[in-house]
């Protein structure tokens, strides 16, 4: 028996942005006052995911995520009320809402950019203590046995 060989699916770019098109059309049009709030409450979500150049998109997504979290009660409340635009409209105007939904992915967006950050100097920190104290027994040794120190280099 021979194997078959394994046929790599490729798919095409083009197929989910069709996609993507279809099922805004369809939340539109289904839904127009959930989603003109959404879109209004995650407004700066949509818009990190639109700048994001990684692959990914990591900090959009994030961003969005934290958006999502925060305008889902407000939106699902308005689409099972079966409120008008207007209504959507007015909910929007709410500054508190529009507050927690805007800070919460702006919260979601510095931690996107603080983290890698953090994380940075957070093995800085461990890799000059490990050398530290490499460079303290080092002494140590070269103490008990009598050896010169070695020349200092720096490391790269």
């Amino acid at each position: 028996m021979s194997a078959k060989p394994v046929r790599k699916q490729t798919r095409n770019p083009g197929t989910r942005l069709w996609i993507q098109g279809l099922a805004c059309g369809a939340a539109l049009t289904l839904a127009t006052p959930a989603t003109v709030l959404a879109l209004l409450l995650l407004a700066p979500a949509l818009a990190a995911l639109l700048l994001d150049a990684e692959p990914g998109r990591p900090c959009g997504r994030t961003t969005l995520l934290a958006g999502a979290a925060a305008a889902i009660g407000p939106v699902f409340r308005l689409w099972s009320s079966g409120g008008p635009v207007g209504s959507a409209l007015a909910a929007a105007s709410d500054p508190q809402l529009l507050l927690t939904c805007w800070l919460a992915q702006a919260g979601a967006w510095l931690a996107t950019q603080l983290t890698p950050l953090v994380i940075r100097l957070v093995l800085e920190a461990n890799a000059a203590t490990q050398i530290a104290r490499l460079r303290r027994q080092r002494a140590s040794y070269e103490k008990d046995w009598g050896v010169p120190p070695a020349e200092e280099t720096s490391p790269t």
